[in-house]
């Protein structure tokens, strides 16, 4: 009949269409109209449907890095700030151990002014021979610090060449985890190895001066020298050298200080420093009668001055040690918020490409009809 002849032309007619918008997405066009501004528009072949799943794919692999960046800089600012809190804490406990440290440095100076024209048998103050001499290298005992570790290390091996090229032996007593596990595997010997901690305490520099007063007396070290970092700013910091035994009699009290205190200003952390004057000696009276002879208390005073010695140099050296960590997570996360800048840019021109051939792929769709 005439109604089921008209209904197959429509079917057909409809599967026709279909057909040639099939055909408009999966072969090459030719220059067509634009139905937006009637312009030409030269359309480019057809990207198969795999394209899209890949441009995806890149959108979330970036969305995914993004994410991680983030996440890295969250972890980089918190380290700051504790490392932050950390260094008040050290700064506290130095503040508290200098009465001690300063009455004793006066002591000093005022027993070796008294004994100055008097012949002394005080072993910590005679010099010998070197044959071999101790190296005590204070490091840290973690890593994300800069090159605060690295620093202290080359400065060691540096020192040992220079040592061993004049035919003195070497040995070496390391403060820290990292310095231990570096020279542990090299040919150097290592008489002592450990921790530093991120508190210096008393008893640690009592044990270490223990151990070096132990090796010194029995012969076993003809000198021993200390290599630390000295704390000069927030952004930067020094390996020095230094003879910490035999002592020299001259110049014990005479050493001037620095005290260095982490204040805020204008929401940004700062560093006052505060320099301090070497104690003046204690004066004796002239007919003062010790009930003990000088030389005698000052055998005693003296490794009491090599521990409170040991102590500052290992609360500076974490202070340093905490400065160099705290630069580092500072510069971490400012690369790290740099890092994401780039790759949210980099994503929203990726989704901005999709969806533009998205629009393409439907106008050349729609003209093809």
């Amino acid at each position: 009949s005439e109604q089921h002849a008209a209904g197959k032309i429509m079917q057909m007619l409809s599967l026709a269409a279909l057909c040639g918008a099939a055909a408009a997405f999966t072969s090459p066009l030719a220059a067509s109209r634009s139905g937006f501004a009637g312009s030409v528009v030269s359309a480019s072949p057809a990207q198969p449907a795999a394209s899209g799943v890949v441009m995806g794919a890149n959108i979330r692999e970036l969305r995914d890095r993004v994410g991680s960046v983030k996440n890295t800089r969250k972890i980089t600012s918190a380290m700051r700030l504790v490392a932050a809190a950390k260094v008040r804490r050290a700064q506290e406990a130095c503040l508290r151990s200098r009465p001690f440290s300063e009455t004793l440095e006066r002591i000093l100076g005022g027993l070796l002014q008294r004994l100055s024209t008097e012949n002394l048998d005080i072993p910590l103050l005679e010099a010998r021979e070197a044959k071999k001499v101790g190296l005590l290298v204070i490091t840290g005992d973690r890593g994300l610090c800069g090159s605060y570790n690295a620093a202290a290390i080359k400065k060691t091996e540096a020192r040992i060449k220079e040592l061993t090229s004049q035919g003195v032996e070497v040995e070496l007593i390391l403060v820290g985890n990292k310095g231990g596990s570096y020279f542990k595997r090299r040919d150097t010997p290592v008489r002592k190895a450990v921790q530093c901690g991120q508190a210096p305490t008393a008893e640690q520099a009592s044990e270490i001066a223990s151990e070096l007063l132990s090796s010194y007396y029995a012969g076993e070290l003809d000198r021993v020298e200390l290599i630390y970092t000295s704390f000069i700013s927030m952004i930067s910091s020094k390996p020095s050298v230094r003879t910490i035994i035999p002592l020299a009699p001259q110049g014990i009290e005479m050493e001037g200080d620095e005290i260095f205190k982490m204040t805020t200003k204008d929401g940004e952390l700062s560093i006052n420093r505060e320099k301090r004057e070497a104690s003046a000696p204690q004066e004796f009276a002239a007919d003062m009668i010790f009930e003990q002879e000088p030389s005698q208390l000052l055998n005693a005073l003296l490794p009491l001055y090599l521990n409170g010695q040991l102590l500052r140099t290992l609360q500076e050296s974490v202070a340093s040690e905490l400065a160099s960590r705290m630069s580092a997570m500072q510069s971490a996360t400012d690369n790290a918020k740099e890092l994401q800048g780039n790759l949210e840019r980099q994503m929203n021109r990726a989704r901005q490409a999709k969806i533009t051939q998205e629009l393409m792929e439907i106008v050349a769709g729609a003209d093809a009809l």
